[in-house]
């Protein structure tokens, strides 16, 4: 079926992405995967390649274009390279959306020029240890101080994903005590400078998967924010933490889509070139069903997608709808990227090979950004159960 979802500028856009990644991420990913980051200066290269810019206005130096699917062509080009931009997504996909919908025209001002530039990477501290995704249990504090000219800032945060490069933070804490009747209220949004005094990065956390990205423990001894990096109302933040939940959720259904569709690939071009009793892999029947199956699901997934990222540009995309392509298009991805490891044999647990990092960089699909069970959860409640 014929896709209707890029343009002629996308496709231009890929074209641009797919060389950048073969001559600056392709012959270094091996040294990054061992170091468990990318470099900090790699985000200056995307930075020039204008990848942070393209949804900024152009006042503050983007390109000024209100889209998400220069992003969704991002996603797929990193997959079937099978490679990572590290951190640098939470960047974009994350930290841009706060301020675009909470800052005031100063704070973006003092913002978005270097967020465009990558002299500022940009990241979200939401989750703390012994809460996980119950967000309205956080402990972590911010006070105003007597003479109202700033909030001290205490508490901790885990599975911070860009948590050893980010240069600005934006942390969630409670401004006030939740009510009987409302856990949630009295969380509110900081943009926090990661060179404050107090703020400390803790453990870089070694994780199963994502091991390009920087994920680390923060904790926070009377930091000292100034009140002019509040973001948004106080106590109104857990409702600004809900409304961008959608496009979050768009993006990792994206991107495990765009996984599932790379380890078709992976398994195809392996199962083509592998022999094995005098003849190829592929040509024995069960690969070709495999393989077939597979690629079935691939094409609902990307139907999935598609329609998530058409209704998240026009601004229709509902929490709702927004789980259902989540929860699907993770699914698919968990069973399409099990059947073509598979279709490896041995090789396809050694890490050289692309489809044993895919396998466990995709785990975290059903779990981050709420997990497969909550996505239930949501979508039921939406048709009244």
């Amino acid at each position: 079926m014929r896709r209707t979802v890029f343009n002629e500028d996308h496709e231009a856009f890929r074209e641009t992405l797919r060389a950048f990644i073969e001559a600056e991420v392709v012959p270094v990913y091996d040294e990054w995967f061992a170091a468990g980051q990318a470099p900090r200066d790699f985000y200056y290269k995307l930075a020039e390649l204008g990848v942070f810019g393209i949804r900024v206005d152009e006042e503050y130096g983007g390109a000024g274009i209100d889209s998400y699917k220069f992003e969704a062509v991002l996603y797929e080009e990193t997959a079937r390279a099978g490679v990572s931009f590290g951190g640098s997504g939470v960047h974009v996909l994350l930290g841009l959306p706060y301020i675009k919908l909470l800052a005031t025209d100063e704070q973006k001002k003092r913002y978005l020029p270097k967020f465009v530039s990558g002299e500022e990477m940009w990241a979200i501290a939401m989750t703390e240890p012994g809460t996980g995704s119950d967000l309205a249990g956080m402990k972590t504090t911010a006070k105003l101080s007597e003479d109202g000219t700033h909030y001290v800032l205490n508490g901790a945060k885990t599975f911070i994903t860009g948590g050893v490069h980010a240069d600005r933070m934006i942390v969630c804490a409670r401004t006030s005590a939740p009510t009987a009747e409302d856990r949630r209220h009295g969380i509110s949004l900081f943009v926090v400078d990661t060179k404050a005094e107090g703020y400390s990065v803790g453990r870089k956390l070694d994780k199963l998967g994502l091991k390009t990205s920087d994920t680390a423990e923060l904790a926070f001894v009377d930091v000292k924010v100034p009140v002019e990096d509040l973001l948004g109302e106080e106590n109104k933040g857990f409702y600004y933490l809900g409304h961008n939940l959608a496009s979050e959720r768009w993006g990792i259904a994206f991107g495990a889509y765009a996984q599932a569709k790379a380890a078709v690939r992976f398994a195809k071009e392996y199962v083509q070139q592998r022999t094995v009793f005098g003849q190829t892999v592929a040509s024995f029947q069960n690969t070709k069903f495999e393989l077939a199956a597979c690629q079935a699901e691939v094409d609902a997934a990307e139907a999935v997608a598609d329609r998530a990222t058409e209704a998240l540009d026009a601004g229709e995309l509902t929490p709702a709808e927004a789980a259902s392509a989540k929860l699907f298009c993770t699914e698919v991805a968990h069973r399409v990227i099990d059947r073509c490891l598979q279709l490896h044999g041995g090789y396809g647990f050694m890490n050289e090979y692309p489809i044993a990092r895919l396998y466990a960089d995709n785990r975290v699909n059903r779990i981050y950004g709420g997990t497969s069970e909550i996505m239930k959860t949501i979508i039921a409640k939406d048709m009244g159960l």
